[in-house]
């Protein structure tokens, strides 16, 4: 297992300067792009090309780390028993009767027709003694399943991640993107049994993707709702894809965030309900990051009579771009942990708040261990 490729990525934060070293799910491969300056670069219209990290509210800029110099190197991690829980005197209670309140406050919006679903989060901070750069080989070695990333630039800060849930991945004309809501804690040995809230949940997300995306695609189609396991949490997941036809990637991406599954329905109202009363900023918690426009050159292998054939050349524009959750912001010597869940007319507030804790198990496991 190579580690050099994190004594480049600390050297580099030393200088204060701009990188993201990021593991697709199921691949052995990090992969790290430098930037050489300081400046702060945005994404215009989606037509650029670099790694995005985009905040929540749709409204901010997304950020571009251009790829000034870039590097590859293969993780290889050994297959790691379940993690143990957190410490139980680890006190995530100080805010337990304001996110309660929350949830009471949400289900008589949704009572009252106001709202449908409303996804509602929370931070945790805890103090940590580990660097970032050991965070980021454990969350490579506990989540292999994951997108996990470690991502600085001087003028934001430093964030840590290892989402389950895809937000948009393009090739060429052709895209795919995911339905991902419920959530169960993992227990070894059995199969999740999803109740009607959760199934009602998902179908939700599942809807408002298809109806979002009809009279911009082509060929659409959704898979038949599967469970999927992201580390100690079980989830609901329908697949969705199709063509992009003459919608540019921007639209598409307008269209879709924030999704309801970290936000709600009808979108603008579950996201004013969220702006108006979570009582802190989200920031890039449930935006989404990842590759933006990288082009990827396929040649087939040469032959006497393909040598000067260029046809056998194909130059294909991928796009794969993950919704930030399961994150970490690094401050100093602490972190600050993001969670949170959907929010329907089922939901029972304590119900709720314990699924924020088996939510934060995926992050503060790694900074506390």
């Amino acid at each position: 297992m190579s580690l050099g490729f994190l004594d480049q990525i600390e050297e580099h934060f030393r200088q204060g300067l701009p990188f993201v070293a990021y593991r697709k799910p199921n691949k052995a491969e990090v992969k790290v792009i430098f930037q050489n300056d300081r400046e702060l670069h945005y994404t215009n219209n989606f037509t650029e090309s670099g790694f995005v990290f985009a905040p929540f509210d749709g409204v901010g800029p997304a950020v571009l780390i251009k790829e000034d110099e870039a590097l590859e190197e293969t993780f290889e991690s050994e297959p790691v028993n379940a993690i143990n829980p957190i410490s139980p005197s680890l006190d995530q209670d100080s805010d337990k009767d304001f996110y309660l309140k929350l949830i009471e406050q949400a289900i008589k919006s949704i009572d009252s027709g106001n709202l449908k679903k409303v996804v509602l989060s929370r931070s945790i901070e805890v103090g940590t003694s580990k660097t970032p750069f050991v965070m980021f080989s454990d969350l490579l070695l506990q989540y292999p399943k994951a997108f996990c990333y470690i991502w600085f630039h001087p003028k934001i800060g430093l964030w840590l991640g290892a989402t389950p849930e895809i937000f948009l991945e393009t090739e060429n004309n052709k895209f795919r993107t995911m339905s991902l809501a419920g959530t169960q804690l993992h227990k070894v040995g059995e199969a999740p049994i999803w109740k009607e809230k959760e199934l009602e949940e998902q179908e939700m997300v599942t809807q408002f993707i298809q109806s979002s995306l009809k009279d911009k695609v082509s060929s659409l189609e959704v898979s038949e709702a599967m469970s999927i396991r992201a580390g100690n949490l079980w989830h609901i997941k329908s697949s969705v894809s199709g063509n992009m036809n003459n919608s540019r990637l921007q639209e598409i991406i307008e269209v879709l965030h924030p999704t309801p599954a970290v936000c709600g329905l009808p979108k603008n109202a579950a996201k004013e309900f969220i702006l108006e009363n979570e009582n802190y900023e989200r920031q890039f918690y449930t935006g989404f990051l990842g590759e933006l426009n990288f082009k990827e050159d396929i040649r087939r292998p040469s032959t006497r009579k393909n040598q000067e054939n260029m046809a056998y050349r194909t130059i294909k524009n991928r796009t794969s771009l993950y919704v930030n959750l399961r994150c970490m912001q690094v401050l100093e010597n602490k972190v600050k942990v993001y969670v949170g869940g959907g929010i329907t007319s089922r939901s029972v507030p304590d119900k709720e708040w314990q699924e924020t804790l088996d939510k934060s198990r995926t992050m503060l496991n790694i900074v506390l261990k």
